[in-house]
């Protein structure tokens, strides 16, 4: 029964994994989207406001028509000026019209040209309007499915643990996959965050020792985290040591031996002289 148990935790388990995949990939898309509706928003945006200088400087064309005898004012700025000078070069006026023919002319295409401008912007704005919607629409689904996400995270992390437990009866199961192992890792995490901390500051002070201190250490560990190589370790050591002191005891005993050996020739020696050559007395002078 715990078997089943443990297949159906497993299936639960890849069920949330494949899930949080999709979740994963639609979110992507989504910010795809965001980026891109962004952009556009803010393409509009520049359109709009261009838009909205032009028709500012539509308003300069009734004073383009209109002569100085009137009496009115020239255009309001430098920008409504150079206006006013394109629209007369692309459309100049016929010389055989009158001059009431002159004014009532230019006023019916700034008439003309006027509302179609107006419809141009109120198209757009409708348009920025529309990308907002979709931009904050967009950003709700990330939100959402961010957090469905995390949500699956915590779940699988739970499921890991219910596998876990399950596997501590004695069954037979198969060697852990791959998902197994990616959140096995953030299920130790979970259980104690002290000991990740730890390890990365082990980790970070390792790396920052010298190659001889690694040396060291990287050997320390190993004769430490073996029995073979501790008994090996403790053998050697006291071999060498032995062997040390049976070195030094075999200088000290030779040189002892050669001492002994000197004084005995040199007592040896004085004795010969004695019996050869003590018997004589040196002559006196007469």
């Amino acid at each position: 029964m715990s078997r089943n148990i443990a297949k159906c935790g497993e299936n639960m388990f890849e069920i949330n994994t494949k899930f949080s995949s999709r979740s994963r990939e639609q979110v992507r898309k989504l910010q795809e989207d965001y980026r891109e509706a962004v952009s556009t928003v803010h393409e509009q945006k520049s359109l709009i406001t261009q838009l909205e200088e032009d028709l500012r400087n539509v308003n300069a064309l009734s004073s383009m028509f209109r002569g100085d005898a009137e009496g009115e004012p020239g255009p309001a700025d430098a920008n409504s000026e150079a206006m006013a000078n394109i629209v007369k070069e692309v459309a100049p006026v016929s010389p055989s019209l009158a001059p009431g023919e002159h004014g009532a002319g230019s006023k019916s295409a700034a008439d003309s040209l006027l509302p179609i401008v107006q419809s141009q912007r109120e198209r757009y704005r409708l348009r920025a309007q529309e990308l907002e919607a979709q931009t904050l629409s967009q950003q709700q689904q990330v939100t959402v499915l961010q957090n469905e996400m995390d949500k699956l995270r915590s779940d699988n992390v739970k499921l890991y643990e219910k596998i876990r437990f399950l596997q501590s009866y004695p069954v037979k199961g198969g060697a852990p996959d791959d998902v197994t192992s990616s959140y096995s890792s953030q299920y130790e995490e979970r259980l104690d965050p002290f000991t990740s901390f730890s390890r990365k500051e082990r980790q970070r002070r390792y790396l920052e020792l010298k190659p001889y201190d690694k040396i060291t250490l990287s050997m320390g560990r190993l004769i430490m985290g073996n029995k073979t190589a501790r008994a090996f370790a403790f053998f050697y050591t006291l071999i060498l040591h032995l062997l040390v002191f049976l070195v030094l005891y075999k200088l000290a005993h030779t040189e002892s031996c050669k001492r002994d050996m000197m004084a005995d020739w040199h007592e040896r020696y004085a004795e010969h002289m004695m019996k050869v050559h003590g018997a004589k007395e040196p002559p006196h002078d007469s």
